[in-house]
This record gives C-alpha cells, sequence and structure tokens, in this order.
C-alpha cells in the first residue's frame, strides 16, 4: 500500500461545504491513494464536524480534527474573507503530533484535478516549505512585496504547501510571528501570507504554478503566457490544484467562468455522497 499523505487544512465553519466538495475532487482523482485528513479549528461545533467525519469514511479517508485556544490570535489582523483560523496553518509543526513529519496545506477554495503524489514525494534538499508564487505575464508584483516585507525573495501563495514539520519545529517560533504583527500590522494585506513570506520564505522552494497552484482567475493570462498550450484540455491533464482565489467563489452567486461548471459538478458529486 501507498504510503499515508497527511492533507492540512485551518479554517471555521463557513468553509465546511466547500471543503466537503475539495475531499470529494481529492477521491475522484486520486484513487488507490491513502489520505489522512487534519481539520484544525477553535469553534466548530461536534455536530458540524461529525458531517465532514462522515463523508471522510465514506471517501475511504482517516479524518482528525483538532481544536485549539486561538486566543494567542486576538490581536492579529483579519478580514471577512481571511479569519482568525488562516493563521493557524503557521504554527502546524506545534498542533500536529510530533509523528506527523509533513504535511499538504491546502486552502478550502480549491479542487484537486489530479494526483498529489508528485508533491509528497518532493525533495526539497532542507527547505521548510514548496510553495508557488502568482507572478503575471509580467512579474510587477514582486518587487512591490519585497519593498513591502523587506525581502529578497519571491512573494509565495500560501494557499497549497508541501510542509517539512520536522524542519517547521526548528525554525517556527511564535514569539517572531508575535513580534512581525507588531511591526507590519498596519502595512499587512494579506495577513498570514503576508507572515509567512516576511519571516519564512527564505526556507521555501518555489513549485510551478500552473500544476501546483492554479489561480481560476487567469485563464487567459496562462494561456497566453503558454503561447496557446495551456488550454483546458492541458489544466484537466495536468493542473492539480485549481485555485479559486478572489471573490466571489464558484459557491456564491455571480461566480461565472470557465471552471465555474466544473465546480458544481464536484459539488452535486458531494451531495450525492452524502446522501447514498
Amino acid at each position: 500500500m501507498n504510503e499515508q499523505i497527511n492533507l492540512l487544512f485551518t479554517l471555521d465553519a463557513g468553509y465546511l461545504n466547500p471543503l466537503c466538495v475539495e475531499l470529494t475532487s481529492i477521491y475522484y482523482n486520486n484513487p488507490k491513494t491513502a489520505f489522512k485528513i487534519w481539520l484544525v479549528h477553535e469553534s466548530i461545533t461536534a455536530e458540524e464536524i461529525e458531517i465532514v467525519r462522515q463523508l471522510a469514511e465514506k471517501l475511504h479517508f482517516q479524518f482528525e480534527a483538532i481544536q485549539i485556544d486561538g486566543s494567542i490570535w486576538q490581536g492579529a489582523p483579519t478580514v471577512e474573507r481571511y479569519p482568525k483560523e488562516m493563521y493557524f496553518r503557521l504554527l502546524a509543526g506545534e498542533i500536529l503530533p510530533k509523528s506527523v513529519q509533513k504535511v499538504i496545506y491546502l486552502d478550502p477554495d480549491i479542487l484537486v484535478l489530479n494526483s498529489v503524489t508528485e508533491l509528497w514525494n518532493m525533495d526539497m534538499d532542507g527547505n521548510m516549505l514548496a510553495a508557488a508564487t502568482h507572478t503575471g505575464l509580467i512579474d510587477v508584483t514582486t518587487k512591490f512585496n519585497q519593498i513591502r516585507l523587506d525581502m529578497d525573495h519571491g512573494y509565495y501563495n500560501s494557499g497549497v504547501m508541501l510542509m517539512d514539520l520536522d524542519r517547521a519545529r526548528e525554525i517556527v517560533r511564535w514569539e517572531d510571528i508575535s513580534a512581525a504583527l507588531e511591526k507590519h500590522g498596519p502595512q499587512l494585506m494579506l495577513p498570514d501570507q503576508d507572515i509567512l513570506n516576511y519571516l519564512y520564505g527564505k526556507y521555501a522552494v518555489e513549485i510551478p504554478e500552473e500544476r501546483w497552484n492554479y489561480d481560476a482567475r487567469m485563464y487567459q493570462r496562462y494561456l497566453t503566457r503558454s503561447l496557446g498550450q495551456d488550454d483546458v484540455k492541458w489544466v484537466m491533464n495536468n493542473t492539480v490544484f485549481l485555485h479559486f482565489c478572489g471573490k466571489p467563489k464558484p459557491w456564491q452567486n455571480g461566480h461565472d467562468n470557465r471552471f465555474t461548471a466544473l465546480y458544481e459538478t464536484y459539488q452535486r458529486l458531494m451531495n450525492y455522497i452524502m446522501e447514498s
């Protein structure tokens, strides 16, 4: 049997249905792969957790929910779209059991279209995490973020990360995070992602966004940049994590791009499995 792959999600109750859709996409596109799902939260009820647990059982995934006290984050910057739970992934090495040596963290607004095994087996060459950058046709955002956060490396999207938790346990300290929040609080635009880049981006290795963190809003950009190669068929055959960045989300009114119907398909599959 293949090695069990650990997947981490940190969220509040508002993202439970998208999480269930994502788990359904993982199941259909990773046959015969063993997964352990870790759900870290602060205030999701036992009844709500049970719904996810039942789906995980039907998908033959192992599942464990960990409730933590998030009071240390009380003063940390948050916005409606990015609640306090987003910070929990920064302390994944501390929260998860020491027996868990690595994990793939995923945002809940993602569809998984192909096998995650290649990323799981990636050699990070001593780095703490592997992540993608979203740079556009002309990379103007990297320099802006380097100046804004006083760093000399790429700006990584934290929605998909392969994390070496043993390295994280050596490097990540709450005291450093707290000091960074105190220093940069007013300048933070995407709070936990900014902190992750500011403190730990130098311990990251870059992975191609087209495969590992495809921004579903930017189809035309990817198509143009690839000289027409990365069309919808290419995405379906090669992209692993299709990330619905920004707003509206595909489960909300007003979302209408070439991947909306794909999301709706997995929503219906999830409903069918839950009702069976």
